[in-house]
């Protein structure tokens, strides 16, 4: 069988006549995306807030006419063929099986690797990472988490406290507690990305460390809700975007014990100034690192180390 995968780029004042439109038509599956780096935090109870700038995604039978769809999409304000509007076919697939053959077990730094579902991990790893092939979200292909793993994969954990803020897959949080976080707190707003964190977390407990940890040490909560520990962390760890990473630079450094490491990632070249200025204040030496154009930031919270903690 096979797909035709529609996709519209167009303001928030617009989105909802094209989510009209298109129901109206024989559509199997509707999504609305961020078509840029501005997220929605935290919206009210009974809100449904859009970006200002919206990715409506369709998907049909793969026999669907096109110029029907292409017309009628033409009458909506601002859509202009191509720039806002494409289509794309494919082929029905085993989705796992391709998952698979694409993701082959990664090396981050010297020893940390990333292995997906059973495969063998390398005879020289030292630290060994198990992602589920069915949550292939945050495996650390994205420049932006792999800059979080070879930080990480230099760092001693042993004895550390960390919060993964954002956790998304859970990959941060998992791979700081493989390497002897005591604690380890992974929070995040979309209960999709908890499940997530959470499969992945059993996926690796046959490990000695996290037996040790779930499910006492390991903690997966609903951002801001009373189930995470908010004491000062010897590392706050947050992959998320620009823009929410400066929204919430308070809330993390109130995370993060003085003397603790702060590493923020998700971040475009021509965005690390915009954070940089927002954790100046406490995190006076930051350090900068570059994959493919998006930056990871680190440093050391000012103040006194009263735990004597490094």
């Amino acid at each position: 069988m096979s797909w035709l995968e529609l996709t519209v780029r167009v303001s928030r004042e617009n989105a909802s006549l094209v989510e009209k439109l298109l129901e109206n038509q024989p559509v199997l599956a509707l999504t609305l995306t961020d078509n840029a780096d501005n997220p929605v935090l935290e919206p009210g109870v009974g809100e449904t807030p859009l970006w200002p700038s919206v990715c409506v995604t369709a998907l049909f039978n793969g026999e669907t006419p096109v110029e029907p769809l292409a017309r009628m999409l033409s009458l909506v304000p601002g859509v202009d063929r191509p720039h806002q509007v494409a289509f794309r076919n494919f082929e029905d697939q085993q989705w796992e099986r391709v998952w698979l053959d694409r993701f082959k077990p990664m090396l981050f730094g010297r020893g940390l690797w990333i292995v997906p579902g059973d495969q063998a991990a390398p005879p020289e790893a030292s630290h060994v990472l198990r992602l589920d092939p069915g949550l292939a979200f945050g495996t650390g292909t994205h420049p932006t988490t792999r800059l979080c793993l070879q930080w990480m994969d230099g760092h001693d954990f042993n004895g550390q406290s960390v919060i993964d803020y954002g956790c998304g897959s859970g990959v941060l949080g998992i791979t700081a507690a493989i390497k002897g976080a005591v604690r380890v707190t992974c929070v995040d707003n979309d209960p999709q990305a908890l499940l997530a964190t959470r499969d992945n977390a059993g996926r690796n407990s046959s490990l000695e460390v996290m037996q040790v940890l779930m499910p006492e040490q390991f903690t997966v909560a609903q951002t801001d809700t009373e189930q995470a520990d908010t004491r000062g962390a010897d590392v706050v760890l947050a992959n998320i975007l620009a823009g929410p990473l400066v929204e919430l630079a308070p809330v993390l450094m109130n995370l993060l014990r003085p003397g603790g490491t702060i590493v923020l990632s998700g971040i475009l070249e021509e965005q690390a100034g915009e954070v940089m200025a927002a954790y100046r204040s406490q995190i006076p030496h930051i350090t900068m690192a570059i994959d493919d154009g998006w930056v990871r930031l680190h440093g050391r919270k000012a103040g006194d180390d009263i735990s004597g903690r490094g």
